[in-house]
């Protein structure tokens, strides 16, 4: 089993910053790619990027790249999203998620997920 934690989460204006948390514990060896997903009230989980727990390569959507980045700190367990320029499009509650294995844009391919944290741009 792996547990995910996310934090970070809060109440940011238009154009402004924030950065996520989510640290992992339990079976983290068994990690392949970490992912982030959003998901909006009335709307359908998204994709917003994937880091490779070992080797850092990272994937994002057209919708997010160049404003959001994925790192890692291995050593911590730690992933973090950092978000700029932010929308009131982006307002969301956000969950990190962790998989073995399978497509990185899928969330059907992830096995664990944290308890979300939400991100509320207001303009």
């Amino acid at each position: 089993q792996v547990q995910l934690v996310e934090s970070g989460g809060g109440l940011v204006q238009v154009g402004g910053s924030l950065r996520l948390s989510c640290a992992a514990s339990g079976r983290t060896l068994s990690i392949y790619t970490m992912g982030w997903f959003r998901q909006a009230p009335g709307k359908e989980r998204e994709f917003v990027g994937s880091i490779r727990w070992r080797g850092g390569s990272t994937y994002y959507p057209d919708s997010v790249k160049g404003r959001f980045t994925i790192s890692g700190d291995n050593a911590k367990n730690t992933v973090y999203l950092q978000m700029n320029s932010l929308k009131p499009e982006d307002t969301a509650l956000y969950y990190c998620a962790a998989h073995s294995g399978g497509v990185i844009a899928a969330s059907s391919s992830y096995e664990y997920w944290g308890q979300g944290t939400q991100v509320t741009v207001s303009s």
